[in-house]
């Protein structure tokens, strides 16, 4: 396969995901609510919020966030050099700190408040946002923009199985693992850095010839 189509397939699977985790949200919004409105029927409710979340939601969220960070370190993208990117960035590490901190353990309690939904729907809000900003690519570049050139082919094909290696382990385990995303993300990045690096220093000494 070329890299090309694999760099499509790393595309497609951020974009499905996403959406996955977006529709997840939306179902732990509707649970919670409706167990909160029903007190007799609240233990059901939480139950399956629960079970949602362990076995979709965080799934999801783990190969979103992954082909996403991977997508902008792989590309001429980057993490800081648009704001855009700078944006979508932030707001999912945020989101996963909160989600993996916050609301998996308070599901996993069995007492939920009326916060709990309020923070899905804000989840799912935060995961619209991050759609646009996808699509309109605002606000320009950030002063940090410097061009690198796109990844080869076997990154964007690490990109595509990896996190689907990473499911079939979490769902094996009863939990979510995204220990090769992980691993792969940070050795790429720091790869990927080193390499900047030298092609900044390799430019920066062409100039001064």
């Amino acid at each position: 396969m070329t890299a090309k189509r694999w760099r499509q397939l790393a595309l497609w699977l951020h974009v499905v995901s996403g959406v996955g985790w977006l529709a997840q949200a939306l179902a732990l919004v509707s649970l919670l609510t409706f167990g909160l409105a029903r007190p007799a029927q609240l233990p059901a409710a939480v139950a399956m919020a629960n079970r949602l979340d362990m076995t979709l939601l965080a799934q999801a969220a783990n190969v979103s966030t992954f082909t996403g960070f991977m997508l902008a370190a792989a590309t001429a993208w980057g993490f800081f050099k648009h704001w855009w990117v700078l944006a979508k960035f932030a707001i999912s590490t945020v989101q996963l700190y909160l989600g993996i901190f916050v609301l998996a353990p308070a599901l996993r309690e069995g007492h939920p408040t009326v916060l709990m939904p309020i923070g899905a729907a804000l989840m799912a809000g935060a995961i619209a946002f991050q759609a646009w900003v996808s699509v309109a690519k605002p606000w320009g570049r950030t002063p940090l923009y410097a061009k690198l050139p796109t990844a080869p082919g076997w990154v964007f094909a690490a990109i595509t199985l990896v996190p689907l290696a990473d499911l079939a382990i979490g769902y094996a385990l009863g939990y979510p693992m995204p220990a090769l995303s992980l691993l792969f993300l940070i050795g790429y990045v720091v790869r990927r850095s080193m390499s900047g690096g030298r092609t900044l220093m390799s430019w920066s000494r062409e100039q001064a010839v």
